[in-house]
C-alpha cells in the first residue's frame, strides 16, 4: 500500500501536539525536549510530523527583541529508522545548539536507532523482551528516554522532557484528507464486492485503487529518504 488511512491525520495531529510542549522550553534554560512519533521501521510519520510542524511554524509572529526567535521553537533534529545516527556528531552538532539557543528540540521515529539501543542493553545485562510476533517491545526499550539519557549530560541539559504523541494522534477524528480516502476506499470497497473481487482494498504503489491480495502485503516498508522535502528539511534545521 502507499498510503495508509489515519497517516495524514496521525502527521497533523503530531504538530498540533508539539506545538504545544515546544512551549515548555520558556519554563527553564537549557531545555532538552525529544517528541518520540510511531514509526518501528518506517520514518514517513516522523519526517512528515516534522514538515507540518514546520510548516505552522512559519505562519507564527516572534520577536527577537524579546529574546522570543523563532529558531527556539525550531526542530534541531530529526531521527528516523532509514538513517543511522553518529551520536557523538550529534552530540557535538546539539551541544552548540543547546548552547546558542538554549533548548533543542528532537524528533524522534520510536524505531530510530533501536539495534543500537537493544546492543547497549544487552551489554549491560538488561534482557530485551518481544511481544508476540517476535517484535521489541518498544514500550520497555523506551527509545526516547534512552536517547535522553544518552546526550543529555552531554550536552549540558539542566530539564529534559520526552513526550509521545501516539495516543494523542490515534484518538483523533480523520482531517478532509484522510476522510476523502476513507470514502474512495468504501466506494471501490462496495463495487469490488458487487463484482465479486476479494482483497484489501487500498492505494498501491502506483496510487491507483485496488484489490490488493494478501500475499502482496508487506509490514515494515521503508521510507524513502531521498525525496527532495525531506532532504531539504534536514538541509534547513542543518542536520545535512
Amino acid at each position: 500500500l502507499s498510503q495508509t488511512l489515519g497517516a495524514w491525520t496521525a502527521a497533523e495531529q503530531g504538530a498540533m501536539f508539539f506545538r504545544n510542549i515546544a512551549n515548555e522550553n520558556t519554563t527553564s534554560s537549557r531545555h532538552l525536549i525529544i517528541h518520540e512519533i510511531m514509526g518501528r521501521n518506517c520514518g514517513w510519520l516522523t519526517a512528515k510530523t516534522a514538515m507540518q510542524y514546520r510548516l505552522r511554524l512559519k505562519k507564527r509572529n516572534f520577536i527577537p527583541e524579546l529574546l522570543i526567535s523563532k529558531r527556539r521553537w525550531d526542530i534541531h533534529a530529526i531521527y528516523i529508522p532509514e538513517v543511522p545516527i553518529d551520536i557523538d556528531l550529534e552530540i557535538k552538532r546539539l551541544k552548540n545548539i543547546m548552547d546558542k539557543e538554549d533548548c533543542v528540540n528532537i524528533f524522534l521515529s520510536e524505531g530510530a536507532g533501536i539495534k543500537n539501543i537493544v546492543k547497549d542493553m544487552t551489554s549491560r545485562g538488561k534482557q530485551v523482551l518481544k511481544d508476540a510476533f517476535g517484535h521489541i517491545r518498544l514500550d520497555e526499550v523506551n527509545p526516547g528516554k534512552w536517547l535522553a539519557e544518552k546526550i543529555s549530560d552531554k550536552i549540558d541539559a539542566e530539564k529534559v522532557l520526552v513526550q509521545k504523541s501516539g495516543y494523542f494522534c490515534r484518538s483523533a477524528a480523520p482531517n478532509n484528507e484522510d476522510l476523502k480516502l476513507i470514502k474512495n476506499t468504501a466506494k471501490y470497497a462496495v463495487n469490488a464486492a458487487m463484482d465479486k473481487k476479494n482483497g484489501v482494498i487500498g492505494l498501491d504503489n502506483c496510487e491507483n485503487f485496488k484489490c490488493i491480495s494478501f500475499d502482496e502485503i508487506r509490514g515494515g516498508k521503508p521510507f524513502d529518504i531521498n525525496v527532495t522535502w525531506f532532504n531539504q528539511m534536514l538541509e534547513d534545521i542543518g542536520q545535512i
